[in-house]
């Protein structure tokens, strides 16, 4: 059962890892039709990247794509065969009292043979937002082919990898081979926004839909090597935060005003300024009292396949914070790290204009690792964080921790008796290569 087991996972991201000949044996065929039929593939991937399945922004025509996205993912599933289900979620409200649907979860299942292990498929279809201003090379909503490389918003995270498994299994369906395993999906399509009502389903199938899953593979991750394997066994979580700083409700012209007041957008960016210092570490009182001790596991990062120069040169950056491989790693696995993701309110088009906003939103995100104490954040950054930056302001703060998400960090052991989770990657990622 393992072996088969691991084949079928395998197969999956074969494709990632250059090979002149396909493996021998029973999956060669398998191979074969891929090979072939990858315009097919590929043409599919298009029609979904052109989905603007952007939940992240609370507008309705984005909302009716997401349902599109649905429907598309859907009837990928039953041309498979699958028995399906789509399970309604109820609704969600919009800022302005809006009331609109939740994109459906699917689930979908082939095969019940209790001789064969049972393999669920989770992934997402819906997309952070993307716009060519924001410096993408090509349309993200129009797949492209450059250097032998596709680009579209959703090619990884996460439509590609979605896809990348029903086309696996309906490889096996073509040529009327058996599948190793039995197979489950789980499709959300409001992942970017916490997964609503995940959970709750997950609870409800837990003797239903669940379980006969023996593993539960994650598609939505990334390697660090494009040679190794990896298995990945945890995750860094996130919170994200909002910070309102006001002065009043409408903006003042800086002819007028400039000079005599405290003005909002001054105070945060020196909030937002103080969170964080030039070398990547936190600043936020306590925050890394409850972080886990470093333990023989350092001794894990010499093992990993990762040539920071090459890692530099793909991600197309001049420098790292970090010149060693196990530092670099050890900051990207097993530290919390800060992130700040923009300021809402502020003039950002193109030209001149003179406004001083009268009220700034500064939003920025934490990632999280085991042990750490939420609510440390929590009241440091409207409490003691914020002292400094307003000494002498007359300037109004309000934090919303864990406003837009909150999700937990997850860390399993590499060998887990029984039930057990996998994390395969979009491309690149976290995690502890195969020997």
């Amino acid at each position: 059962m393992a072996a088969s087991l691991l084949a079928f996972l395998l197969l999956l991201v074969g494709g990632m890892f250059s090979t002149s000949t396909p493996p021998p044996g029973p999956l060669e065929k398998v191979f074969q039709y891929i090979e072939l039929h990858q315009d097919e593939f590929v043409q599919t991937l298009k029609e979904w990247v052109a989905v603007e399945s952007n939940w992240v922004q609370p507008v309705p025509r984005l909302r009716r794509e997401l349902h599109q996205m649905a429907g598309l993912a859907a009837d990928q599933l039953q041309g498979l065969g699958a028995r399906l289900a789509s399970v309604d979620t109820g609704f969600h409200q919009l800022p302005d009292g809006q009331t609109l649907p939740i994109p459906p979860i699917l689930l979908a299942e082939l095969g019940s043979d209790p001789k064969k292990p049972t393999v669920c498929f989770s992934g997402h279809t819906d997309v952070q937002p993307a716009r060519q201003e924001d410096r993408w090379l090509t349309d993200p909503y129009t797949l492209t082919e450059v250097d032998g490389k596709l680009y579209g918003r959703g090619t990884t995270d996460n439509k590609g990898p979605v896809l990348a498994c029903i086309n696996a299994v309906s490889a096996f369906k073509a040529l009327d081979e058996g599948l190793p395993v039995n197979v489950k999906f789980l499709i959300k399509g409001m992942e970017e926004a916490r997964s609503l009502a995940l959970e709750e389903l997950v609870w409800k199938e837990k003797s239903g839909f669940f379980s006969s899953v023996d593993c539960i593979v994650i598609l939505d991750n990334l390697w660090i090597s494009q040679r190794k394997p990896a298995l990945i066994y945890g995750t860094r979580g996130n919170s994200y935060f909002t910070v309102e700083v006001k002065c009043r409700d409408q903006d003042f012209h800086s002819g007028t005003f400039g000079g005599i007041l405290n003005e909002s957008m001054a105070d945060l960016v020196a909030l937002l300024g103080s969170l964080v210092d030039k070398s990547g570490c936190i600043l936020v009182p306590g925050l890394y009292e409850h972080v886990a001790p470093v333990t023989e596991e350092k001794r894990m990062y010499e093992a990993i396949d990762l040539d920071v120069g090459e890692f530099r040169s793909s991600s197309r950056v001049k420098g790292l914070l970090f010149d060693t491989k196990e530092e670099l790693l050890m900051h990207l696995w097993r530290y919390p790290s800060l992130s700040i993701h923009g300021i809402e309110g502020a003039f950002h088009e193109p030209g001149a204009k003179t406004v001083i906003p009268g009220r700034v939103i500064g939003k920025f995100s934490i990632r999280l690792v085991p042990h750490v104490d939420m609510s440390v954040v929590e009241t440091q950054i409207p409490g003691g964080q914020a002292q400094p930056a307003f000494a002498h302001s007359c300037d109004q703060l309000s934090a919303d921790p864990g406003h837009v998400t909150d999700v937990h960090w997850h860390l399993l052991k590499p060998k887990v008796e029984g039930f057990f989770v996998l994390f395969l990657p979009r491309h690149m990622a976290c995690g502890i290569p195969v020997p």
